[in-house]
């Protein structure tokens, strides 16, 4: 089975083009599979691998405490493992393709209002070392709803200001175009007039955001400039960047964009992720709903 199984990592990486994170995430899945099998059931190719195989490694998994999320990402590697070798021919038939994946509670993203994030910008001291900087991150975080990956790899030759558009990688090594806000415009202008060169050196590359060595940024110290942004501006909730693309998300949705643009700008691959923005918002509404209308008042 490791041989099919590496086999099937390369096709991953090059006829897929999915990230290592992904890869190796599957990679681990699969291989606590194959190592169980062989160890307790004594299966050691992957045509004789059933059905039974797969339901008393996953009782074996829900056993060991793992989690209904886990649980579902290692069914979903099983069966795209399975599903390739069936399609390669390298097994008859693919035995977990009535493999069912266990339906999981939906957790509503957090998000800050629009007062917050307001005072979380206006809250970025650019008079300081690196405010420029932090300011025009912040703002094309909220702007564009990028992710950390995203924003910290966002380069100079994709960012066009004049058309307010900004090219960014994101999931599976997919490329996208993303509306940038005339404030988070302005904000990176001036970074890139008044500060950037400052940390400019031989061996800088063309990251936009850099750091005061002229490296590109990390999406942990992305994390930690955020969060310390946001305890000076005195917000109480914790601030991640992730909050400010449910917000970016959520505070569309409630401005009336369709959904499917919201989905275009987000990147997300299925319709099914972005909806549940859909279910943010009419949170929201119920919320107002009972405090404002004079029927909800006792």
């Amino acid at each position: 089975m490791h041989a099919d199984l590496d086999d099937f990592i390369l096709y991953l990486a090059t006829e897929r083009g999915l990230s290592d994170n992904y890869q190796l995430s599957t990679r681990r899945s699969l291989e606590t599979f194959t190592s169980w099998a062989e160890k307790t059931r004594q299966v050691t190719e992957v045509g004789a691998v059933t059905l039974p195989h797969f339901q008393e490694f996953l009782a074996h998994r829900k056993r060991a405490g793992l989690a209904a999320a886990s649980i579902k990402l290692e069914i979903v590697a099983l069966k795209i493992f399975f599903r390739w070798l069936a399609y390669r021919n390298r097994i008859p038939r693919d035995p977990a393709d009535v493999l069912p994946l266990p339906r999981l509670e939906r957790y509503l993203p957090e998000t800050l209002n629009e007062l917050a994030v307001e005072q979380l910008l206006a809250g970025v001291d650019t008079t300081i070392a690196l405010g420029l900087r932090d300011w025009a991150m912040l703002e094309l975080l909220y702007a564009s709803g990028l992710r950390a990956s995203e924003l910290v790899g966002a380069r100079l030759e994709n960012l066009d200001l004049d058309h307010g558009v900004i090219r960014v990688t994101g999931k599976g090594n997919k490329t996208r175009l993303v509306p940038v806000g005339a404030k988070a415009r302005e904000a990176i202008t001036v970074y890139l007039e008044k500060e950037r060169p400052a940390f400019v050196s031989k061996r800088t590359g063309s990251h936009i955001f850099l750091t005061r060595h002229g490296k590109g940024m990390t999406t942990v110290r992305l994390w930690q400039i955020v969060k310390g942004h946001a305890a000076r501006a005195g917000l109480q909730q914790k601030v991640y960047p992730h909050l400010l693309r449910h917000s970016f998300a959520t505070h569309l949705l409630g401005g009336g964009a369709d959904l499917r643009i919201i989905q275009e700008m987000l990147g997300h691959a299925d319709i099914a992720t972005t909806e549940i923005y859909t279910h943010v918002d009419s949170t929201r509404l119920a919320e107002v709903h009972r405090r404002f209308h004079p029927r909800n008042k006792k």
